[in-house]
């Protein structure tokens, strides 16, 4: 289930005096959001990953964030890039040169998460990239960005995709 746009974090935003301490989740898909950013910029300026955390962690209030997470995806994408491209590759109508910038940002975040944290369950997975798409990528890119991971999904996490189909 898709969640709706009240329930979108925008780690940017600043929080009602009220709101309490962010959710693990909340935390979560603020570290994909920054994440998501991060990679971008390292797609599109080529800076080194040190200097893009170093100037993330600077310019960018971690207090509702996943510290820890943002760091693992951003190490982990770029880590295992050829694997996770290689993943991709068979879902994808395009090759990895066609696809729109943000939207292969989201996919090798996505994809990195089924591939190497199993504890995130697929569905989530799946969700988090097309809310991710919904705020950065193009207009209809979310429903490229769902094609895609609903492709990858079963391919990744078959068994788990089975027992929830069941």
């Amino acid at each position: 289930m898709i969640s709706d746009e009240s329930d979108n974090f925008n780690p940017r935003d600043p929080r009602p005096a009220d709101a309490g301490k962010p959710s693990k989740n909340e935390k979560r898909r603020a570290a994909r959001q920054l994440a998501t950013q991060a990679l971008y910029q390292r797609q599109i300026a080529g800076a080194s990953l040190n200097e893009i955390e170093a100037q993330f962690r600077v310019d960018n209030d971690f207090t509702f964030a996943d510290l820890p997470y943002f760091h693992d995806i951003l190490h982990g994408v770029h880590a295992h890039l050829t694997e996770i491209d290689a993943a991709l590759a068979p879902c994808l109508d395009l090759t990895i040169d066609e696809l729109d910038p943000v939207e292969l940002c989201v996919m090798r975040l996505s994809a990195w998460e089924l591939l190497y944290r199993v504890d995130v369950p697929y569905r989530v997975v799946i969700n988090e990239g097309i809310e991710l798409a919904k705020v950065y990528g193009s207009t209809d890119g979310h429903k490229f960005v769902n094609g895609v991971l609903d492709k990858l999904a079963p391919r990744l996490r078959e068994a788990e995709v089975k027992a929830y189909k069941r």
